[in-house]
This record gives structure tokens, sequence and C-alpha cells, in this order.
């Protein structure tokens, strides 16, 4: 087994790639321990000292560590070995279905909240994924569109660019509805992070 790793746009997180699937036709958040009780693979993941939290996407695991001060040469041997002993041991990456809150449309939605969903799922959602994260709805209300970024996004400096000047931007372009985009912070994320240099969001087509 040959693991790969790719840099985010998040300097504390880095995208570790089995070469096969993790998880198929989702992903899902784990800031912390406590979030890892559904999937094996999380667990042990976190029992590597320096790390802070786990993303899965459908073919790629993004690890975030606790520090800058922390050198990812050190705990990544422990990462690749983790890694590579669950492969083998054939237990499910999730063991159950965990709560999901993301971009897949329901017969309640109304016309402007299904246009919300289809431009994030089709045209936002997979940039994000690329830079190791993800982004999911959390409601429409007043002209605000509420989003939760995860993975390599959550604790990354760059999020509220990301959300102001490309996600927003897109959103506003092709729905006039959406007056802005606001970020929900789960209790088990950091506070709203602030600063520059915004990972690759198209601004429009």
């Amino acid at each position: 087994m040959f693991i790969q790793t790719q840099d985010t746009p998040n300097p504390n997180s880095l995208k570790f790639l089995p070469g096969r699937a993790v998880l198929e036709g989702r992903t899902m958040d784990f800031p912390s321990p406590a979030t890892a009780y559904c999937s094996p693979l999380a667990r042990q993941l976190f029992r590597v000292e320096g790390v802070k939290s786990v993303f899965f996407g459908q073919d790629f695991i993004t690890i975030s560590k606790d520090s800058e001060s922390i050198d990812w040469n050190l705990i990544k041997p422990d990462i690749y070995a983790t890694i590579m002993d669950f492969y083998a041991s054939g237990l499910p990456v999730v063991n159950e279905e965990a709560a999901r809150a993301d971009t897949v449309a329901s017969e309640d939605d109304d016309e402007v909240v299904a246009m919300i969903k289809e431009l994030l799922d089709t045209r936002i959602r997979p940039t994000v994924q690329e830079d190791g994260g993800d982004v999911i709805y959390k409601g429409f209300e007043d002209g605000i569109v509420q989003l939760q970024l995860q993975g390599s996004c959550t604790s990354c400096p760059s999020s509220i660019i990301t959300l102001k000047s490309g996600i927003q931007n897109m959103l506003q372009f092709y729905i006039p509805e959406v007056e802005g985009v606001e970020q929900v912070i789960d209790d088990d994320d950091e506070e709203e992070p602030t600063g520059t240099n915004s990972p690759s969001i198209p601004q429009r087509p």
C-alpha cells in the first residue's frame, strides 16, 4: 500500500491519499476524539500524538495537527502506519450511520434552496474537497446562506476569505435572492478564524 500526501491551503492540515476508497459518496468530519465514536479509523488516528482533527473524503483523509510547532515529518510515519494497519484489518471505515446535513436536495426545499444546494454540490464542494475540506449547507434565512466549513478549512486562517470572495460571490452571481454567506461554528470547532490567502474557489465561470 502506497500512501501519498498532498498539501492544503492550511499549513496545519495535510491530505493523505491511500489509493483506495475512504468514504464513497459522502464526507465526514471529526473535529475531536469524542466525535469519532462511529469510526474505527478515526479513533485510531486520534491516538497519534499531535493529531487534532480528522476528515474523510471519498478518496482521501485530511489530518489537522495541534499546532505549527509540530513537525509533519515527526508524525507522518505514525499516521502512515495507522492507515496501513487499519486497511489490513478489514474493519469498516464507519461502523454506523452518523447524522448528516449536507447538500442533498429534499422535497421540502423551495426553489431557491434547491438552487443553492445544487450549486454547492456541483460547483463549489468539488473545489473545496480538492483542498482537503468540504462545505455543508446548514440553512437559508433572510437572504443569508448558512454554511459549515470542514476538514482543512475548519482551522484555516483563510476560511472567511473563502466564504466571502469565493462561495458568496458565486452564489450571488447565480441566485439573486442570496444576500450573503455566514459560517456556522459547531461547539467542537474553533472560533471563527480570519486572514487572507483564500483557497482557490472559482469566482465566476
